[in-house]
């Protein structure tokens, strides 16, 4: 016998057994005793699974099982007439509703799913970060405060002091300054955050495209430090939509400082008080006026003189 023909055997599919194919009664029993009354549906097929190994699928009639199929699979011994039952199980069939593949909470969790007293570990790896200081003040490994050196201490029952000098180094200066923070954000890290920001308040939003000027000639933005200051900023407007919220250069929207001013209400110019001229006002009333009667003549009236 060649070498092809015992792997063409090998890889052959097993024959279905007369026998245990025709054992669909015994199949069935066994299904209905493993399930609830009532659950096993039609009969759907026989498979063979090897020599003399068959196994047996029935409709499941459960609700919220929707395609699934219960599975009883027989086998004989060799040369043997009676066929036994070996296991019964429900499985899911070509079109079964499945529960969606299970998912890491680290890849489930959403921006916003965190409330109050969840707790949010970071990996040590996390690629968002790196390294906020150099070390350089890490002592050597045979230096009295290492680590190498505590594990030998502890094993040889030994006592030191360390004489490593607390201030002045960088991580006492770091410290001080409040710098001293064991990782920051990497690059990846800044990029990322660069682009969650830019996506929701960003020059291609809606807010943006309508907005009649830009946020990097509003009077309401409140600049930022770091690398990101040069593309965003904190609104400070309580009526904008982006109060309190990192928004970009390029943003805008229609509580812009400088796009609509109002002008301030006219006001009446005030009085002009002219101190320096003088209005000439006749001290008797004239006839010409009509106010008063005709006034005697002076000069012709006797006064009674001599």
């Amino acid at each position: 016998m060649s070498a092809a023909t015992t792997r063409s055997r090998a890889r052959r599919a097993p024959a279905l057994d007369r026998l245990c194919a025709e054992a669909v009664d015994l199949a069935r029993e066994a299904a209905e005793e493993a399930a609830a009354p009532g659950v096993v549906g039609r009969y759907v097929e026989a498979v063979a699974d090897g020599d003399r190994v068959v196994t047996h699928f029935f409709e499941s009639a459960e609700p919220g099982y929707r395609g699934w199929r219960w599975a009883v699979t027989v086998t004989r011994a060799s040369r043997a007439k009676n066929v036994t039952l070996d296991e019964t199980v429900l499985l899911p069939g070509p079109d079964a509703l499945l529960a969606p593949e299970w998912v890491p909470w680290s890849e489930r969790l959403r921006p916003g799913d965190m409330g109050p007293g969840d707790l949010l570990p970071t990996e040590a790896d996390d690629l968002r970060l790196e390294p906020g200081y150099s070390g350089d003040d890490a002592p050597l490994p045979n230096a009295a405060v290492s680590e190498e050196m505590t594990e030998r201490a502890d094993t040889e029952d030994a006592e030191f002091v360390s004489r490593t000098p607390s201030r002045g180094t960088i991580a006492a200066i770091a410290e001080e300054l409040g710098l001293r923070r064991a990782r920051v954000l990497s690059r990846y890290g800044l990029h990322t955050a660069a682009d969650r920001w830019e996506e929701a308040y960003g020059a291609k939003t809606p807010m943006a495209q309508a907005a009649p000027a830009s946020c990097i000639s509003c009077g309401f933005l409140t600049p930022i430090g770091g690398s990101l200051g040069q593309a965003f900023g904190v609104c400070a407007n309580e009526f904008s939509p982006a109060d309190g919220r990192v928004v970009s250069l390029e943003y805008g929207c229609g509580g812009h400082s400088e796009a609509a001013v109002m002008p301030k209400p006219p006001r009446p110019a005030p009085p002009v008080l002219d101190s320096m001229g003088a209005d000439a006002f006749s001290l008797r009333p004239t006839p010409e006026g009509g106010s008063v009667p005709d006034a005697p003549d002076v000069e012709s009236e006797d006064l009674g003189h001599s």
